[in-house]
């Protein structure tokens, strides 16, 4: 069964993010690669499932195959929740990112994001060929997502609510410690 929807709403989330994207880009969880295939210039798309369109397949978001201040952008779209190591990976985000580089991420509350997979389920082929594992989290509150961000060294410069106000577009620079 075709998912319209799921693709309407991806759409939706990759046209919040791209005009903030800048130079290199690094998609992590970047499913089907969609956004790397949209943006204009240089991007790499990392995954650690194989959705047939996945750049580098990574066994742990948080040992990423690439050198210090290799990218200008960092995007995470609707996927830091299905992240165990969630500290770990944004530290290793600011690893990666240049000096000032951006870290722009998607996220849906816990409670509608419950919901919303147990609507969507029949027509979700991450919950069919991937499922939850251990550690993953339906949504992150946008209070934990600043702390996340904050402890690991970013600045929080936008937050943006969109669909219907129940998505939050946030929008992160890399502090210098």
């Amino acid at each position: 069964m075709k998912d319209k929807l799921g693709k309407y709403l991806q759409d939706w989330r990759i046209d919040i993010v791209l005009p903030h994207i800048e130079g290199r880009l690094l998609d992590i969880g970047c499913g089907m690669n969609e956004l790397v295939e949209r943006y204009p210039d240089d991007g790499i798309g990392i995954d650690v499932y194989q959705w047939g369109n996945v750049d580098i397949l990574v066994e742990d978001s948080s040992d990423l195959p690439f050198d210090d201040r290799s990218f200008d952008t960092v995007t995470v779209l609707a996927a830091l929740n299905h992240i165990p190591n969630r500290t770990e990976v944004l530290k290793e985000i600011h690893r990666v990112l240049k000096e000032n580089g951006k870290f722009l991420m998607t996220m849906i509350p816990p409670a509608i994001s419950r919901v919303w997979h147990i609507l969507r389920e029949p027509w979700d082929i991450d919950q069919h060929e991937r499922g939850m594992v251990d550690g993953e989290v339906y949504g992150i509150r946008q209070k934990e997502v600043r702390r996340l961000l904050e402890e690991s060294g970013f600045s929080i410069y936008v937050e943006k609510r969109f669909m219907l106000g129940i998505n939050c577009f946030t929008g992160a620079r890399k502090s210098c410690r």
